[in-house]
């Protein structure tokens, strides 16, 4: 299986998503960046959109990469739609127990409106993987981020998402990494762990 389907993050384009394609695509993977927009739709819209993606591009199946809220988007899907063929799924910086930074922003005006209907998602709640398809999960260790600038995150932290909030019951690996919210799916160590992990179902030794 060679096509990955890539989903950005809550308020950045699919062009976003480009440098880690690139860094896939020259592992013989066949990108496809999904677009959606973040904060004015439901999940459940975000799902029935993907889906639909998925079997139009890559109607034999697909590995999965999600990015922050796109790696929500990701697990919703493949869990709300259970006969769509899936290869293995990786999530970065995705806040799957919730956020707690989030919360805090939602406490603002404009943090609600800038959340849009996403709002909900960032409540605090377990997180399970019950699909058979191996899943990784990339947490960041550096402190930088929007959820800084609200105070300060208990915790190890990527400066939005806390390490603990990635955690999902049923994962096959999980790596921390130096790096940033958003520089995630930029960094070529990320991008490398990304396509060890799409093509062996465990993150590469010299990732760790």
């Amino acid at each position: 299986m060679k096509d990955v389907l890539l989903v950005h993050g809550l308020w950045v384009p699919a062009l976003a998503m480009l440098p880690l394609a690139a860094l896939l695509s020259r592992g013989g993977f066949r990108c496809h960046r999904f677009d959606y927009p973040g904060r004015t739709q439901s999940l459940a819209a975000h799902v029935a959109r993907l889906a639909a993606f998925a079997r139009r591009h890559a109607p034999e199946g697909a590995h999965y990469v999600g990015h922050s809220f796109g790696g929500l988007v990701v697990m919703a899907t493949l869990s709300r739609e259970p006969t769509l063929a899936a290869g293995r799924v990786v999530m970065l910086g995705t806040p799957a127990r919730g956020c707690a930074s989030g919360r805090r922003f939602a406490n603002y005006g404009i943090g609600r409106w800038f959340l849009g209907a996403s709002e909900g998602m960032w409540r605090e709640r377990a997180a399970l993987w019950a699909r058979p398809e191996p899943l990784g999960v990339i947490a960041g260790t550096v402190p930088l981020g929007l959820g800084r600038t609200l105070g300060r995150i208990a915790g190890a932290n990527d400066g939005v998402v806390r390490v603990a909030e990635t955690k999902v019951e049923g994962m096959a690996a999980h790596l921390s990494l130096p790096v940033g919210h958003s520089a995630m799916i930029v960094s070529p160590r990320v991008g490398r762990a990304v396509r060890g992990f799409l093509e062996m179902g465990r993150f590469p030794h010299e990732a760790v």
